[in-house]
């Protein structure tokens, strides 16, 4: 009897530890880009409406095959127009960057986290409530965008790979000729 409750007790134990490792799992986003894959750690403390909202649409596939319509170089580089960045389904130069998902729009999650070199941020119009499925990488410290844009994750892997994506035209707000992509996003490590 007592062998089999330390088989049932060590099973349970078990069990916790895979269920918090699928749990912390889930707090991260790997996207694969061309030179090599990316991985974020989401913040769901700090904004759990976008963070749910980015799972969601990467579990569905959304984001697969975006692009990075806009990068700015010393600054970021901003993706996830999944309405009009795909660039196997529809991908309109001339309007990537005005779209978004057929999800509604997010309302912001401001906070305290600072803007830094590897920090995503969700994108949005002069409207505070306007994010959606867009969202930005950090080239490079910006504090001017403290507490005005939504913080959501922060790249833990990878940002030798984000500093590779190719550079858009900064007399044209970082349009970018022929971008690179999001090739696939999934939800973990």
């Amino acid at each position: 009897m007592k062998l089999l409750t330390l088989a049932f007790v060590g099973a349970a134990a078990f069990a916790s530890l895979t269920g918090s490792a699928l749990a912390q799992a889930k707090d991260y986003i790997t996207v694969q880009l061309k030179d090599g894959p990316v991985v974020i750690e989401l913040l769901p403390d700090v904004a759990p409406k976008h963070v749910a909202r980015i799972k969601e649409l990467a579990e569905a596939g959304e984001y697969n095959n975006v692009a990075f319509h806009r990068v700015i170089p010393g600054f970021m580089a901003q993706t996830g127009d999944v309405q009009y960045g795909n660039m196997e389904k529809d991908f309109k130069a001339d309007m990537a960057g005005m779209g978004g998902s057929s999800k509604p729009d997010v309302e912001a999650e401001f906070s305290q986290v600072p803007f830094e070199r590897g920090t995503v941020g969700m994108a949005r119009s002069q409207d505070p409530n306007s994010a959606n499925s867009q969202f930005f990488i950090m080239f490079a410290p910006g504090s001017f965008l403290n507490g005005q844009y939504t913080v959501v994750g922060q790249v833990v892997e990878g940002m030798d790979n984000v500093d590779k994506i190719k550079k858009g035209d900064e007399a044209n707000n970082g349009s970018v000729a022929d971008p690179d992509r999001m090739i696939s996003v999934k939800v973990g490590k």
